[in-house]
């Protein structure tokens, strides 16, 4: 019994600090490129909401209103 909880305990404290990573300055130009966001080009997104809203008729959620012609 002893040896489950240690094997546990032992698994916790790896699986808890394998996250952890210290990031130098130097490498956080790379994770703030435009590229690892999720919505990188608002412009895009916009149009194919747009799209999406005109055209399908039934999607939700995404702020898109109006018919099919596309006139609000």
């Amino acid at each position: 019994m002893k040896t489950i909880f240690r094997v546990s305990v032992i698994f916790l404290i790896v699986a808890i600090f394998s996250g952890c990573a210290a990031v130098k300055p130097w490498e956080r130009e790379y994770l703030s490129d435009p590229i690892m966001q999720l919505d990188a080009n608002k412009e895009e997104k916009a149009v194919k909401e747009h799209f999406l809203g005109t055209r399908e008729g039934s999607t939700g959620s995404l702020g898109v209103s109006g018919g099919g012609c596309g006139c609000n």
